[in-house]
């Protein structure tokens, strides 16, 4: 077991699956002699060789359809986009191509590629460099759809993406590149030191898609958060006190309707985080499939804490992150009933 930063936890997978599979690939924009934008494929190609890592023009389409063709001539490609607002170029080849080629050969082709992006914000990004777009990957039949919110669950998450015959769209929240925080932005990096999933296996291990985890336990209500939320929902919880129950779904699609409901049944009471744009982000499919299930068993209704309605501003970062304070009040009227 050693410490590690979500950075090199990712890392770490992709070195172990390429080593382990001649057929893994990495490929992206300044992924292979730079080691990416945020250094997570640092290595890859001085040790693994520039034909198994490396550089692509900056075309999001011809990197996601160049992954398509490998995929369905046997090999396992990770693409990187290099941050999720540039992944919409690529988006037609993922929806009408990767996310249908199975169906439409009748099972003769497959798409077996994993499709890595750092996505939201907490970094001063601004509009072009903050989006979380998740929601419009978890509509597309045939696509799946992760995202980790620790370094251990990074890796084992992405080793399972690459073994996987199905396209995964792998979500990075790059605000916990480098560690964890308290909610208020100032934990320093050595916090992941003191962080139990910064422990990470050096080999290969797998955390199965679509088994969400119970990262806090609690009786009198859950929070349903994935990503940096997961860290924003533990502190609110801690600071208000609440006998909160918190799930990291860590994957959307497949999604472990199962472990929500059971928690709901159980608490009574609903919050759903996420970073995203609040109407028709991944939180209405939440909260309506938690309705449908659990109608008879809620004591409040659902309450959704997200990203505001407009672009992710440069200058008020901070007013639209969700922080601790919106989660907490969201906590509070679900607990008074109103």
């Amino acid at each position: 077991m050693t410490t590690m930063t979500m950075i090199r936890a990712i890392n770490s997978a992709l070195d172990v699956m390429m080593s382990r599979d001649p057929d893994v690939l990495v490929f992206g924009e300044d992924v292979g002699y730079f080691g990416g934008v945020f250094r997570v494929t640092e290595g890859l190609a001085a040790k693994h060789g520039p034909t198994r890592c490396f550089d692509t023009p900056i075309s999001e389409g011809g990197i996601i359809a160049t992954a398509i063709g490998m995929g369905a001539y046997g090999l396992r490609p990770v693409a990187e986009i290099q941050f999720a607002d540039y992944i919409l170029p690529a988006y037609d080849q993922l929806v009408s191509e990767a996310a249908r080629l199975r169906y439409r050969s009748g099972g003769e082709f497959w798409s077996p590629i994993t499709v890595r992006s750092p996505y939201g914000g907490g970094i001063f990004g601004g509009q072009t460099h903050s989006a979380s777009p998740e929601a419009l990957f978890a509509h597309v039949c045939g696509l799946k759809t992760v995202i980790p919110s620790n370094p251990y669950d990074a890796k084992g998450l992405l080793i399972a993406a690459i073994e996987d015959d199905d396209p995964v769209i792998f979500m990075e929240p790059k605000r916990i590149y480098n560690g964890p925080f308290d909610g208020r932005f100032e934990q320093p990096v050595s916090a992941w030191a003191r962080h139990p999933s910064s422990e990470v296996p050096d080999g290969h291990y797998v955390v199965p898609l679509g088994k969400a985890a119970i990262v806090r336990g609690g009786e009198a209500i859950t929070v349903l958060a994935y990503g940096t939320m997961v860290h924003v929902a533990l502190a609110a919880a801690a600071e208000s006190g609440a006998d909160a129950e918190i799930i990291d779904l860590r994957s959307i699609v497949p999604l472990d309707l199962d472990t929500i409901v059971e928690s709901v049944r159980k608490t009574r009471r609903c919050v759903v985080v996420h970073e995203a744009s609040r109407f028709a982000g991944f939180g209405a499919e939440l909260c309506a499939l938690v309705q449908e299930r659990c109608f008879y068993h809620l004591e409040a209704p659902i309450e959704r804490v997200c990203g505001w309605d407009t672009p992710y501003p440069h200058a008020f970062e901070w007013d639209y992150f969700p922080g601790p304070s919106r989660v907490i009040a969201a906590m509070q009227r679900a607990l008074r009933g109103l």
